[in-house]
């Protein structure tokens, strides 16, 4: 179980639960993306019901009334803001990818054989972005995520409401509520943006005129949990913060 905003959140599929095991996000290890990624989807994201389905429906206090509905496997969140922080704005800067960039990804080593012979499309079938391409820690190009949505729709009234709410984690102490509106603020409701940043997990947007794959060093590879990604000749870089994304807020 865990507990958002004074809500049990219960992630916790009925196999484990008969086989008395349990996730618990309280343990100081780091995990890689995929190991992590590998024990929320099993652990946290495999019950067939709704993510916090009764407890995030129970009011509290100061809050009203909320339900949140589990992905059927982890997204990513690339964000940009003080670490420190938690609450900011530039959320038009975020992106969004739905599915694990990692393994749809291609070796900066092989980009010539697997991306530029094959008119930038990828064996995954995303197109590389010679103008703004992302690279992850071991070295592998991602797809560029799409904008992070920002607006939800009442269920009831069918009216747009100018902001959106994501249950987000870094795998390590804190699961929280993510805010996201559509002026381009943020706001957790428990904790900073680097309690909820999966530490392993390096990104970088790779910019530029003469930024290209080619110019990287192989040997800056992999980089080091809550390290900077390193420079590329002829690019300008931007690091992100990476969020993983267990549901949304219906």
């Amino acid at each position: 179980m865990i507990s958002i905003s004074g809500s049990v959140v219960l992630f916790l599929s009925s196999a484990l639960l008969q086989q008395g095991q349990a996730l618990s996000v309280d343990g100081p290890s780091i995990l890689s993306r995929r190991a992590a990624v590998s024990a929320l989807s099993t652990a946290a994201i495999c019950s067939s019901t709704a993510l916090a389905p009764a407890a995030a429906n129970a009011a509290t206090e100061d809050k009203p009334k909320r339900s949140f509905r589990r992905y059927p496997s982890i997204r990513f969140i690339a964000a940009l803001g003080d670490p420190n922080s938690s609450s900011g704005s530039g959320v038009e800067t975020w992106g969004l990818w739905r599915d694990d960039p990692g393994p749809r990804g291609v070796y900066l080593k092989d980009y010539d054989r697997r991306l530029k012979s094959n008119n930038n499309v990828a064996p995954a079938g995303w197109t590389f972005d010679p103008s703004d391409w992302w690279v992850e820690e071991h070295g592998l190009i991602m797809s560029t995520p799409e904008p992070l949505p920002r607006k939800s729709v009442n269920k009831e009234t069918k009216e747009i409401i100018p902001e959106k709410q994501y249950v987000v984690t870094g795998d390590r102490d804190i699961t929280t509520v993510l805010t996201v509106r559509d002026d381009g603020t943020w706001e957790l409701e428990k904790g900073t943006l680097y309690d909820v940043t999966h530490l392993p997990c390096r990104s970088a947007a790779y910019r530029g005129d003469g930024c290209a794959p080619m110019n990287a060093n192989l040997k800056d590879f992999p980089v080091k949990p809550g390290a900077e990604m390193p420079v590329i000749n002829g690019c300008l870089k931007q690091d992100y913060a990476v969020l993983f994304v267990l549901g949304e807020a219906v």
